[in-house]
């Protein structure tokens, strides 16, 4: 409960500060803030040299995007702090190299820096190994081709014959047939006249001797010789063929083969053409035009894809029950200290380290900017399950450092003022306020850099007039005498108002100081 003395010391600090708001507003020299980038400011805000408030119209403020919230009380997540560096994902980060031995750089087709697709050509090479292959390729394919026509030609001749001999045999057979025919009624007929007995057996004997040997014939005509060696002669040719064909196949096998081995293409000439096996950014590229290698696997450069990366750090042995694979990460990094990356754990370390006792954690990052360069250092926050008590708590991206301190701004009103504000522990895009404000204050969240930026430019003088020849006069100097007394009472006005809205928040301050030194220990 404040004591008898707060209201007295309320008022004598409200007038205090009224009274030191006029000194300051009675300055004669007004200072308008510069305007910024694409004069966001010009017309609408304005700074006071003393205690840097900016002042920002609301159309103004909304049509640069001036977001405020109120300072509440939250609980955060405790997260676990430390020290790591960013590194590219291992698939990501590949080496090009000649595929083949003895090989020189004939043909340079990308540039360091420039972003590649997969299987897209980077170089091209050649090598004697592949050109003595070629060559032995196309000879033993001429020469296939060659047995293949003889071949063929073998065929159709042997076909030709076959043909001819399956003729003559036919008309043979045909003949034998007749024969047979003949000699078989001959043989029946004399047969039922010797059962008649009209005609002596001998006739019969005969006429059956003249049957066996028209059978006999018709027997040889069906199985001709040279039928046999023509229809012979026609498979070992259409044989022949074919072994001429295996050959063409198997005349390109050897060197097809060895570029599928290489797992490249080459042209007529045996020049090989390298392709990317990822996409992403040629990062080096120390190979020259006409450069040789003797072996295979020489460097031709590398391509990473940093699209997506690690932040590899190392968490304590103590820490490793609070970490679990897919926990959020945070990360931040010296280069854009009030930029968060977010990130999940991917991979936990099986082994504690040695005398450290630490084991290496990695969370992977998404980094389609390329802002994230392997190599960086960042600092790690590893949110886990549990939380604190509630706080207030704020967005990191309000606070700005100024001078090494960290302050945020206030809105009162068209007013946005600086406060100093002390910091504790941070989780993810929010942090701890410990001193400086207090629940439910409006304060700043986006474009706070920019009124910093601004605030910085406020002691500038205003700039000459394009369409006037002299400068613009301070304000002293152009409003006549008779017009200072009414400008003086709008500048106590303004001075009070002020005055007593910072002596409101200092005493809030005395109070809550009082209130937790009275307050009994938990």
């Amino acid at each position: 409960m404040p004591n008898s003395y707060s209201q007295p010391l309320t008022v004598i600090r409200c007038v205090s500060g009224t009274l030191f708001n006029i000194l300051l507003l009675a300055s004669p020299a007004v200072v308008l803030a510069h305007a910024g980038h694409g004069n966001e400011f010009q017309g609408g805000s304005e700074t006071t040299g003393a205690i840097g408030s900016i002042q920002v119209d609301a159309q103004t403020a909304k049509r640069l995007g001036i977001k405020v919230e109120p300072v509440k009380r939250q609980q955060l997540a405790v997260g676990i702090k430390t020290i790591g560096q960013i590194e590219t994902l291992p698939s990501q980060k590949v080496e090009v190299n000649t595929p083949i031995s003895q090989a020189k750089v004939v043909e340079l087709l990308v540039e360091p820096g420039v972003m590649v697709k997969k299987g897209q050509p980077v170089a091209v090479i050649s090598s004697p190994e592949l050109v003595e292959l070629r060559v032995n390729s196309q000879e033993k394919l001429a020469q296939g081709q060659a047995d293949l026509q003889q071949a063929q030609a073998d065929l159709r001749l042997a076909q030709q014959n076959r043909d001819r001999y399956q003729q003559i045999a036919a008309a043979e057979i045909a003949q034998a047939q007749s024969q047979v025919a003949f000699a078989q009624e001959k043989f029946n007929q004399d047969q039922r006249l010797v059962n008649a007995g009209a005609l002596p057996r001998r006739n019969a004997l005969e006429s059956e001797t003249q049957l066996a040997q028209a059978k006999a014939d018709l027997a040889k005509a069906a199985s001709r010789r040279d039928v046999i060696e023509a229809e012979n002669q026609l498979k070992r040719a259409d044989s022949a063929v074919q072994v001429a064909k295996s050959r063409i196949q198997l005349s390109n096998s050897i060197y097809q083969t060895r570029l599928s081995q290489l797992g490249n293409r080459a042209n007529a000439q045996g020049l090989v053409t390298v392709t990317s096996p990822i996409s992403g950014k040629v990062a080096d590229r120390e190979v020259t035009l006409g450069q040789s290698f003797e072996d295979a696997g020489g460097k031709l450069m590398t391509i990473i894809n940093d699209s997506r990366v690690f932040a590899t750090a190392n968490i304590y042995e103590k820490d490793l029950n609070q970490v679990r694979s897919g926990q959020q990460v945070s990360v931040k990094v010296a280069s854009m200290p009030n930029r968060t990356f977010v990130g999940r754990i991917t991979r936990i370390g099986s082994v504690v380290e040695g005398e450290t006792r630490v084991v290496p954690v990695q969370a992977e990052l998404e980094n389609s900017g390329g802002v994230l360069k392997p190599g960086m250092f960042a600092e790690l926050e590893v949110v886990t399950n549990q939380t604190s008590p509630a706080r207030l708590a704020i967005k990191s991206a309000a606070v700005v450092e100024a001078n090494g301190k960290q302050q945020v701004y206030v809105q009162n009103g068209n007013a946005y003022q600086p406060v100093e504000v002390t910091l504790g522990q941070t989780s993810g895009d929010m942090v701890e306020v410990k001193t400086g404000l207090f629940e439910e204050d409006l304060i700043v969240t986006v474009r706070s850099p920019q009124l910093y930026a601004q605030s910085l430019r406020g002691d500038t003088k205003p700039k000459v007039d394009e369409h006037t020849e002299t400068p613009r006069q301070s304000t002293t100097e152009a409003a006549p005498l008779w017009l200072l007394g009414a400008g003086g009472a709008a500048l106590a006005t303004v001075a009070f108002m002020g005055g007593a809205f910072w002596s409101s928040r200092r005493t809030n301050q005395l109070q809550l100081a009082q209130h937790n030194i009275n307050k009994p220990p938990i």
